[in-house]
């Protein structure tokens, strides 16, 4: 069975938080849809996102959109955490650079064991990013 994975995102401001990740890892806005092109929707959610897709690091895809209640509040929902290989050490250490902006390092970027380069870094969003070269 083969499928593509695609992770999405409920944020409490999907177009800042689609914004970082496109300054931090490169990328663009393929689409984007608000409430308030459907009809009927109410005037305080007519600019909130319902569907955005975001090409970032090359051809990687992520899918954002506004949350419709706290995410705090939808009761044991687990943490997400995403992983991004590098063809190079300078551009997977930039990448952990950008993402740590306003986060946190949880692990450092460093040479490891097994030859490849490896860090973990939460970003200000709450995202853990799992960084590589391998």
């Amino acid at each position: 069975m083969a499928a593509q994975l695609t992770p999405y995102i409920e944020s409490k401001d999907a177009r800042a938080q689609a914004e970082f990740y496109m300054h931090a890892l490169g990328g663009e806005v393929r689409f984007l849809m608000t409430h308030g092109q459907v009809p009927g929707v109410p005037e305080a959610m007519k600019d909130k996102v319902m569907h955005m897709a975001i090409g970032i690091a090359g051809e990687n895809a992520l899918f954002l959109s506004d949350e419709f209640v706290p995410t705090e509040g939808k009761g044991g929902r687990g943490s997400l955490t995403l992983s991004l290989t590098f063809p190079s050490e300078a551009a997977a250490r930039e990448a952990y650079a950008n993402l740590g902006e306003g986060g946190r390092d949880v692990y450092p970027f460093e040479l490891q064991p097994w030859g490849g380069h490896y860090g973990e870094v939460e970003d200000k969003f709450g995202i853990y990013w799992k960084i590589t070269k391998q």
